[in-house]
């Protein structure tokens, strides 16, 4: 049986396999805004200087520590982590700092809620100033302009003895008694 050529040839069937994982690969900022943003700045040189950045549009990764809804948007505490693929925060124990992020839309606490993470691009406001544990912590404040919110992956891990899990099993449980029976009536013995 023959495919019609009405129907896709092979190399336009490849062009479309190509464009399709191509789009998987995209970073998730858009490129009209990675254009406007200071690759050559790290989120060490804005922690430690953001009134020097200020105006100025930057993209960072990191993990939401709290999230709430006040009379200008949604800020979001973040812990900056490194990007990795994407612009996904690395799992790694490497942070830089913290930062906050505000959001002028209203954004659903429970979908922004901590631990999740985040890729943020927005402008720098300067920096605020709140209470952290018993110190203050100057905090570089982000105008978002775009966010994404990275799906969770929910992990599994490889069991190798998954039919051994030993408590539901009523024949290691009467071996468990049994073994005390007997160390009880050893000592009763002796």
């Amino acid at each position: 049986m023959m495919i019609s050529s009405k129907y896709f040839t092979f190399p336009q069937s490849m062009m479309f396999v190509v464009l399709f994982s191509m789009a998987g690969c995209a970073p998730v900022i858009s490129k009209q805004v990675r254009d406007q943003a200071r690759p050559d700045v790290t989120f060490k040189d804005v922690l430690s200087d953001p009134e020097r950045y200020k105006g100025q549009t930057m993209i960072f990764s990191g993990i939401i520590i709290e999230a709430k809804n006040t009379a200008e948007g949604t800020l979001l505490q973040v812990l900056q982590r490194p990007a990795g693929f994407r612009g996904q925060p690395k799992e790694v124990d490497e942070t830089e700092g913290r930062f906050l992020a505000l959001d002028s839309r209203y954004l659903d606490t429970y979908v922004y809620a901590k631990e999740r993470a985040v890729t943020i691009a927005g402008e720098v406001r300067g920096k605020k100033i709140l209470p952290l544990d018993k110190t203050e912590y100057a905090y570089p404040l982000i105008h978002v302009k775009e966010i994404y919110l990275w799906p969770v992956i929910e992990k599994r891990y490889y069991d190798p003895y998954p039919y051994y899990y030993y408590d539901d099993y009523w024949w290691w449980q009467s071996h468990l008694l049994l073994r005390r029976e007997h160390h009880r009536s050893r000592k009763c013995r002796k």
